[in-house]
């Protein structure tokens, strides 16, 4: 992983979602959508390098399932050199989240990294999830199943590798608003393989969000990744702005 030795600058790309945003899902609002930008510039007299992320999400919000869908981009160089390209897609679904404490969840992830060497992987399976809070405001969920996944992987410069497993998926999720301005949020999880002690997976997400309009945010954003097979981990802390709608 490339570290930055100098001050780091941000810089913000401006959207336009100028769109009536709604402070939470209710009976007549039930669809969500997101765009967040966010990312990094270092420029010094011998080096420069830059990485930026950038994230979509849309949720269909009903009373006894919803639908959560999301697609990000990590893309970096430095001195020339590429560093990130990064792409993970995923689906997953939930049933009876909204009106039971035990719910259960499905879902579908494919992902390549170049910074992981990920050449691509798929991820597919379920489980069951427990809200210890669910209000408008704070949001505490647990889940964990298991998830059939299939990749294909770089070891080395000259050696790839295909192969199978099973993993226990274990997230967590947390959302705080405080003042309907600023947000807190994340997703973390563990995904460690059950026939394979050392085969692991992490996954973290964590936002701050600064709430400028009611559709616009100011965000900074800190995300890791570390996949033990290839022994490879990417730590990015970014800025930048969200733009996001209820409808």
């Amino acid at each position: 992983m490339k570290r930055y030795s100098s001050a780091i600058s941000f810089f913000i790309f401006i959207t336009c979602f100028a769109q009536r945003l709604y402070a939470q899902f209710n009976d007549s609002v039930h669809y969500y959508s997101k765009y967040a930008t966010t990312g990094i510039i270092n420029k010094t007299n011998q080096n420069r390098s830059f990485v930026l992320n950038n994230v979509f999400a849309f949720s269909v919000n009903k009373k006894e399932i919803a639908l959560n869908s999301s697609a990000s981009w990590m893309y970096g160089k430095q001195n020339g050199s590429l560093t990130n390209n990064d792409f993970t897609t995923g689906l997953n679904v939930d049933l009876h989240k909204n009106t039971r404490k035990l719910y259960y969840w499905g879902l579908v992830n494919l992902t390549s990294s170049y910074s992981l060497n990920i050449r691509h992987q798929f991820q597919g399976g379920g489980g069951i999830g427990y809200n210890f809070v669910n209000k408008p405001n704070i949001e505490v969920v647990v889940s964990d199943g298991l998830l059939y996944e299939r990749s294909s992987l770089k070891i080395d410069s000259v050696t790839n590798e295909n192969y199978q497993t099973i993993r226990n998926s274990l997230r967590l999720r947390h959302r705080w608003v405080i003042n309907n301005i600023i947000t807190w949020d994340g997703m973390h999880f563990w995904q460690p393989s059950l026939l394979k002690f050392d085969d692991y997976i992490i996954r973290s997400t964590s936002n701050i969000s600064i709430r400028l309009k009611k559709w616009l945010s100011f965000t900074s954003s800190l995300t890791y990744n570390k996949v033990s097979r290839t022994n490879r981990e990417n730590l990015l802390l970014s800025f930048g702005i969200t733009a996001e709608t209820y409808f």
